[in-house]
């Protein structure tokens, strides 16, 4: 896990009564929109070496992809605290173009009760994951046995912030490094990566839509110099969620991934449509440009078969 499944910085004390309330009853929960539990097959492998090293070993092993975060607790610290810098910063307010891009100065209180009440979000959002991983350990066994074991390549964060050292103007200065629809991409021998990947440089994770293959890559230098070590998170909507509910139909999308032998399981009708491949880009296009400038090295191609979408 990032951070050992651990933000340091986490202060649960700055969480909210109300944020507590919304969490304490979704922990082990996917949540809605993009969120899933993809059982997916190896497609391609492009780095045998780094792809042994993630136990990614064979051509058509089955791997899971888990996507969830901290549900409603992490949402609602967001808000909260978007109130408060509100009500602290007017004058920041004035002067952005949305906002949403609210922000407060990095010395005030307010800006380290939010780091502290986000990295505690962020610990939850780590838990959630490990619980959803748990249950399907134990699908898998119910189901295959020994042969079912599930080892883990890596549990990532994005969305998130993180203080992290860099090299700027030639001088070493720690900076907020804020990802949102990014993903941390550090480069080998970074001390934050676990020992067992640190020669390699990090896990990378890029999910596609439903109907769609997904991404494993590796950290790079170049990244760390260039993007502050992030990359894409996926592949990023073309179309809004209105707009989906507009353009496309339950049954239709559900008939599409069955003829690519795609079979889904939805919470919701909302989560079909609003989820549908055709919302997003091209995630082969994402991945080979990503890939191409360097800030993320193809590690092996995923291809979903059953999709539990939230």
């Amino acid at each position: 896990c990032e951070e050992n499944g651990h933000m340091r910085t986490a202060d649960a004390s700055k969480v909210s009564p109300r944020a507590r309330k919304r969490g304490r009853r979704q922990l082990g929960t996917l949540g809605a929109g993009n969120h899933f539990v993809d059982v997916m097959y190896v497609d391609e492998i492009y780095d045998k070496k780094v792809a042994d090293i993630f136990g990614i070993t064979k051509e058509n092993q089955i791997v899971i992809m888990i996507h969830s975060g901290s549900r409603g607790l992490g949402h609602q610290v967001c808000s909260d605290y978007l109130r408060k810098m509100e009500d602290e910063f007017p004058e920041i307010i004035e002067n952005l173009p949305d906002r949403n891009l609210t922000y407060s100065p990095t010395g005030s209180q307010l800006s380290k009760d939010y780091l502290g009440a986000m990295s505690a979000a962020a610990n939850y959002g780590w838990c959630n994951r490990q619980l959803i991983t748990y249950n399907t350990r134990l699908v898998f066994n119910k189901l295959f046995g020994k042969e079912g074991a599930l080892g883990m390549v890596y549990d990532v964060a994005h969305n998130i912030v993180k203080v992290e050292e860099y090299e700027i103007d030639g001088e070493m200065k720690k900076v907020y490094v804020h990802r949102k629809g990014a993903t941390r991409a550090f480069g080998p021998g970074h001390k934050e990566i676990p020992k067992v990947y640190r020669k390699v440089g990090q896990p990378i994770i890029i999910p596609g839509s439903m109907g769609t293959a997904s991404y494993v890559l590796v950290g790079t230098d170049k990244a760390m110099n260039e993007t502050f070590s992030s990359t894409p998170h996926g592949a990023g909507r073309v179309m809004s969620r209105h707009e989906a509910n507009e353009t496309f139909n339950e049954e239709e999308v559900k008939k599409d991934l069955v003829k690519k032998n795609i079979y889904l399981k939805s919470a919701s009708k909302a989560g079909v449509v609003q989820e549908a491949p055709g919302v997003y880009k091209d995630i082969d296009e994402v991945v080979k440009i990503t890939d191409e400038v360097g800030i993320g090295k193809k590690v092996a191609k995923l291809i979903p078969i059953g999709v539990i979408n939230g």
